[in-house]
């Protein structure tokens, strides 16, 4: 059977199809994403404690420039075959290249839950994989806006830079590994029963809130965007690949790879959205979201990840 958390999903889901008086109030969803974001923080903070000697930064390296190439490579897609506006295509873009903090939580379930081995460094991946994209597809906007014009834009990289390392949620999870790798098991004996003991707790009534969500979001489809809905069904099929070709080619465990693959498969819905807003005000956010928590985020959690898993079990 799927890990409990999925089923939690499924509800929310259901719950928002079938127009149930069902909510978690803003204030409730905002204290667990805090939560969730800072305990995944710890967790990977305190895997890394005495482990840093170990670091492979080739690894690092190599998932930062995932991180880049993923959104460059999708936004010719975007804006040829499925006829996005430019600033429509830089936008989602962004967000497939970006990755999921929900999805991020689900795969580390699963890879706990399996058993699965996994490298102390793993929960970085989140951090290098979640800013390179909003970064650099901030750059090409506003490179291209300068061709066009040259008044247009009045941020500079600088600013891109500050608003992308000051989101919540690289303040959280960076605050996070570093407080856990610093104090380690024994010092953060405190507070383990509460964060890290109740951390599946948390999980299944985000995801709860995050199904309630996606039936908003999806329904009634818009269908005159079919090229975007298809898109976003296929892409994570696709991008798993890569995420799954770069595990085995840097030679991670098992459990590494599998998360790996979550995340190059997954789209942001959190810090992307928020950052996309502010810095480009013609995007459309609705169809972003839209694509990754709509379509993408679903697809996922409920057919992708198992099947992700079963791909990269035949080569281990």
């Amino acid at each position: 059977m799927p890990d409990i958390v999925i089923a939690f999903f499924s509800l929310g889901l259901l719950a928002g199809l079938i127009k149930s008086d069902l909510k978690v109030p803003k204030a409730t969803y905002e204290t667990l994403s805090i939560l969730l974001m800072l305990t995944l923080g710890l967790k990977g903070g305190m895997a890394l404690h005495g482990q840093t000697h170990t670091l492979d930064y080739l690894e690092l390296l190599t998932i930062v420039a995932m991180g880049l190439i993923i959104p460059l490579s999708l936004y010719p897609l975007l804006l040829k075959l499925i006829k996005l506006p430019r600033t429509d295509a830089i936008s989602i873009a962004a967000h497939y290249g970006s990755v999921s903090a929900g999805t991020f939580a689900v795969v580390m379930a699963m890879v706990e839950f399996s058993h699965l081995p996994i490298k102390p460094e793993t929960t970085l991946y989140l951090v290098l994989l979640e800013l390179p994209a909003i970064i650099v597809m901030l750059w090409l906007y506003r490179h291209l806006q300068a061709k066009d014009s040259t008044d247009a834009g009045n941020s500079t990289n600088s600013s891109v830079l500050h608003e992308a390392m000051t989101s919540r949620g690289v303040v959280l999870l960076c605050g996070g590994v570093l407080i856990g790798w610093v104090y380690g098991t024994e010092g953060m004996a405190p507070i383990t029963p509460m964060l890290l003991g109740g951390f599946k707790t948390l999980l299944a009534l985000f995801l709860l809130e995050m199904g309630i969500t996606t039936a908003k979001v999806c329904f009634p489809l818009p269908y005159k965007q079919w090229r975007l809905l298809a898109f976003a069904g296929v892409a994570p099929f696709v991008l798993a690949w890569v995420g799954i070709l770069i595990g085995l080619l840097l030679e991670l465990p098992q459990g590494s790879t599998l998360v790996l693959a979550g995340l190059s498969a997954s789209a942001s819905y959190i810090a992307a959205p928020a950052a996309i807003k502010a810095a480009i005000p013609d995007a459309n956010i609705g169809l972003a979201m839209l694509a990754s928590l709509g379509i993408t985020f679903p697809v996922n959690v409920l057919i992708g990840l198992p099947l992700y898993q079963h791909w990269i079990a035949q080569f281990y």
